[in-house]
């Protein structure tokens, strides 16, 4: 591979770390898919009086889509993760914790990373059941989150 050369990063080798869960086990935040890393520039139309040609689009504010996180359903289903979903869903007792998202590249070293502050659990599914399919059911965890940022330096 020659010096300076510039590949693009894989996005199948990442990692997701949840902050404040007292999660040790690093298999409770394996996932197969991450989604909602997007963000979008809201503007608002402003008509000028006599200007028939054209809107002014002035930008209001950044919006942020919700996270879906997706694995494979664990077979135990007491885990901090699961936990924390659980108090959030059935007993409307929130605990809102941070979460980083890492690309990492082929030495397994952090290549872009993007944390979410605030972050709270919103929708739990689980894949159908389906006796014909010979697949495995899959979790689907979508988060809300008050704030988020791509980070600038990972040294």
């Amino acid at each position: 591979m020659a010096t300076g050369a510039i590949y693009p990063s894989p996005g199948f080798h990442f990692k997701v770390v949840f902050d404040g869960l007292d999660s040790e086990a690093e298999i409770d935040t394996r996932f197969q898919e991450v989604t909602g890393l997007n963000v979008e520039l809201t503007a608002e139309e402003l008509v000028e009086g006599g200007e028939n040609r054209f809107v002014y689009k002035l930008p209001v504010r950044a919006k942020f889509p919700n996270l879906v996180l997706k694995r494979g359903m664990p077979t135990t289903q007491s885990s901090p993760l699961n936990d924390w979903v659980r108090n959030a869903i059935y007993n409307f007792d929130f605990k809102l914790c941070d979460m980083q998202v890492t690309l990492l590249n082929e030495k397994h070293e952090p290549s872009a990373a993007w944390k979410f502050n605030g972050v709270y659990p919103v929708k739990w599914n689980i894949s159908d059941l389906k006796a014909t399919d010979n697949s495995f059911v899959i979790e689907i965890l979508e988060l809300a989150y008050q704030r988020s940022e791509r980070m600038a330096s990972l040294t």
